[in-house]
């Protein structure tokens, strides 16, 4: 796998604000991964649109805060606006990278789980969360869409904004 799904013609003219490149460190494909995450940033550069470097993790790859500094560097030295990664324990080392970093939401958790991830998460040093299937799995998405709003940019807590969740959830 990875090729191109939009060349940088295309993201100029869907006017996109970013564009994303997955990486594979440490695993068949990193070279190829990597090539594209330096063209991409490249094109990028040349028309004012940021890249994000995400760094994917397979069934079988270690998930530590030793690989995720290796990887979220990797990334950043091969020009890497931002860098998506996971949360892990030692992540405020890895929040240190050169590059700001978000953090994927990961797989389904409870959503004060969710929220308490994505709270020491920001409380670390990640500058955001992209969370997926936290949100649309959730009983009430929209409810927990703006409670990892206000932790992300509220400054909430988890449980003020689990309090948030449950007020749009039970409206």
């Amino acid at each position: 796998g990875g090729g191109i799904a939009c060349d940088i013609e295309n993201a100029v003219r869907m006017n996109a604000d970013c564009m994303a490149v997955q990486t594979f460190i440490g695993a068949p494909g990193e070279s190829r991964s990597l090539e594209l995450l330096c063209r991409t940033a490249d094109a990028g550069a040349r028309y004012g649109i940021p890249t994000l470097g995400v760094v994917a993790v397979g069934k079988e790859m270690e998930r530590t805060e030793k690989f995720f500094l290796l990887a979220t560097r990797v990334l950043a030295e091969n020009g890497a606006n931002v860098v998506k990664s996971y949360y892990c324990d030692g992540f405020e080392r890895v929040a240190a990278c050169p590059v700001p970093i978000v953090i994927a939401g990961g797989k389904k958790l409870p959503e004060l789980e969710a929220l308490e991830m994505a709270y020491r998460a920001i409380a670390e040093g990640a500058r955001g969360v992209d969370m997926g299937r936290n949100i649309f799995q959730s009983d009430c998405p929209a409810g927990m869409a703006q409670a990892i709003g206000k932790v992300v940019h509220g400054g909430y807590t988890a449980q003020q904004a689990f309090e948030v969740y449950q007020e749009i959830k039970n409206a």
